[in-house]
């Protein structure tokens, strides 16, 4: 006999009727799971420690002619430049996230997040807002310390964790406060550790999460699923400034070494090698006739600089530091940064072949120069993302181009987003060849470009070291 649904079978006579669900009774609550019950927990205690930061300054622009002379009538009458212009304050507001670190009120953010504010102030998760000063900046790593008037005993600071045990795939939640008006919380997980060459920062070792670093949450908490700080939300990988799936966040072991070297001098203090490092790509591994594609080449070493002295040259290949594989250039660079000056350090390197141990002395990293600014360029590469100017000799005094470049044409600004951003290339650099083949203009550029490949190989003069970039077209 079939059994029929709601008919009880031969088999199932005097047992009692199930019971049937009333329809209009209200739905019974959920139990949490017990992962999703501690996420709650961790989520709830950790939301009070990060915070909304607003910075404002005042910025001056130029200006119309005053009153009716702004008609343009009187201005084609009297001729340009004949009344004066009267410049204008325009005030620019950055807003960002921010982690309590101290109960003191330290707090930890992106460089970019407070850059250039002459006045910031921060959002408690509870509504108050406190002022703020900035104890120290650091941009090549993007962080700041800032300090908070008032709080005192009554703040919230996040413990820090570990970020060197971080593991693919472990559950972290990431947290902002991106406009002031309340906390967001996204989970994921860590998809990758050690991420570099981004050109999001100088000094790169990203964790990588697809946990939701919305625009806003920038300087906001990567907390681990035992409510520990294990990074400071930075950047989003977005072709539209919308979440994509990817963001970044700097390690928590790299923002402590910050936030206490700027605490302590208002500075960081990184170590300095003296070289121009690449990758080991596998043409140039069979160019170097090398077994493998390990370690970073040397492509210049700086006159005068430690390595230098130690007797580094041109085509070494550095594939240990103290003993440990070096990985990539941001590796050995953030390595040799975090040792910092006036240590001695061991570097294994092949050289024709054979194995070398050089020791080097660390010098301190030269601090950079502000900026160039240039004049309006001569041309433009709209696809490239570039805005170029001739070489002239005031080019070359503001750069501190060496004689020995007699030609090339120098990049005055670099589009964000563009390829030649996405390349390193920089404002103040000078593009001296493009596959081999000097340029010696705009023009020249322009023309080269358009006839290379899809993949261009660049010579670039970058104050007084030569180095390499590729640059691939869009598309």
């Amino acid at each position: 006999m079939v059994a029929l649904p709601g008919c009880p079978s031969e088999r199932s006579k005097g047992a009692p009727a199930a019971a049937v669900p009333d329809p209009t009774a209200p739905p019974a609550a959920s139990a949490p799971t017990a992962i999703g019950a501690a996420l709650a927990d961790v989520a709830e205690r950790s939301v009070g420690s990060v915070v909304n930061i607003s910075s404002e300054r005042v910025v001056q622009t130029p200006g119309g002619p005053p009153g009716p002379f702004s008609d343009p009538f009187f201005r084609r009458f009297f001729g340009e430049g004949i009344v004066p212009e009267v410049p204008r304050e325009r005030r620019e507001t950055s807003l960002g996230s921010g982690v309590i670190v101290s109960r003191d009120g330290v707090v930890l953010t992106n460089h970019h997040v407070v850059q250039q504010g002459q006045e910031i102030l921060v959002t408690l998760s509870d509504g108050r807002t406190l002022e703020a000063e900035v104890v120290g900046s650091d941009p090549p790593s993007d962080l700041a310390v800032l300090r908070l008037s008032g709080g005192d005993g009554e703040l919230a600071p996040l413990p820090f964790g570990a970020s060197s045990r971080l593991r693919l795939g472990q559950m972290v939640l990431a947290i902002g406060n991106p406009f002031g008006v309340g906390q967001t919380v996204t989970m994921g997980i860590v998809s990758a550790t050690g991420r570099a060459d981004l050109g999001i920062a100088d000094y790169e070792d990203f964790i990588q999460t697809d946990a939701a670093i919305n625009p806003g949450n920038s300087g906001g908490a990567l907390v681990d699923a035992s409510g520990r700080l294990v990074g400071i939300n930075t950047a989003i990988a977005s072709r539209t400034g919308g979440y994509q799936g990817v963001g970044f966040a700097i390690p928590s072991d790299m923002a402590r070494a910050v936030m206490a070297s700027l605490l302590e001098t208002g500075r960081v203090d990184r170590g300095w090698l003296g070289v121009v490092i690449q990758p080991i790509t596998p043409e140039l591994a069979d160019a170097l006739e090398l077994d493998d594609a390990r370690g970073v080449l040397v492509s210049d070493v700086a006159e005068a600089s430690p390595a230098a002295a130690a007797g580094l040259e041109p085509g070494d290949v550095i594939v240990r530091l103290e003993g440990e594989p070096v990985t990539s250039s941001g590796d050995l660079r953030n390595r040799i940064a975090a040792a910092g000056s006036a240590r001695e350090v061991a570097l294994e390197v092949l050289r024709d072949g054979e194995s070398r141990r050089i020791e080097v002395k660390l010098g301190e990293l030269p601090r950079p120069a502000s900026e160039p600014a240039f004049a309006a360029p001569a041309a433009t590469s709209s696809e490239a993302g570039l805005r170029l100017a001739p070489l002239d000799t005031e080019a070359r005094r503001v750069l501190g181009i060496p004689d020995s470049v007699r030609a090339g044409v120098v990049v005055a600004e670099v589009a964000p987003g563009s390829p030649a951003e996405r390349a390193g290339l920089r404002s103040g650099d000078v593009i001296l060849e493009i596959d081999r083949e000097p340029v010696r203009s705009a023009d020249d550029f322009a023309r080269r470009y358009a006839a290379g490949d899809d993949s261009l190989l660049l010579a670039v003069q970058r104050g007084e070291v030569r180095v390499f970039v590729p640059l691939r077209k869009p598309g």
